[in-house]
């Protein structure tokens, strides 16, 4: 089975927002952990440079590292928008 794995960034912006960036998507843990590494010296990622456990609830600022097949559907369902 193949997988790859994508490296995003969280940064949340003065007034609340999120700002997530999209780092790259990488054939393996090591290439991702690697990119990371790279990165965390980086102006604005230096501050925040420490890696995010996949699954975890914390909302924090930090790098995330998610693992997908390959030639999978990871969104299955429908959506709905809901209007306050």
């Amino acid at each position: 089975m193949k997988y790859v794995y994508i490296v995003q960034h969280l940064h949340i912006l003065p007034s609340g927002e999120e700002d997530t960036k999209l780092i790259g998507v990488y054939s393996s843990d090591e290439a991702a952990r690697a990119a990371v590494e790279r990165l965390a010296k980086q102006p604005g990622f230096s501050k925040e440079p420490h890696i995010i456990n996949p699954g975890s609830d914390d909302e924090e600022q930090r790098f995330y590292i998610d693992k997908y097949k390959i030639d999978e559907d990871h969104w299955t369902e429908g959506f709905a928008t809901m209007v306050c």
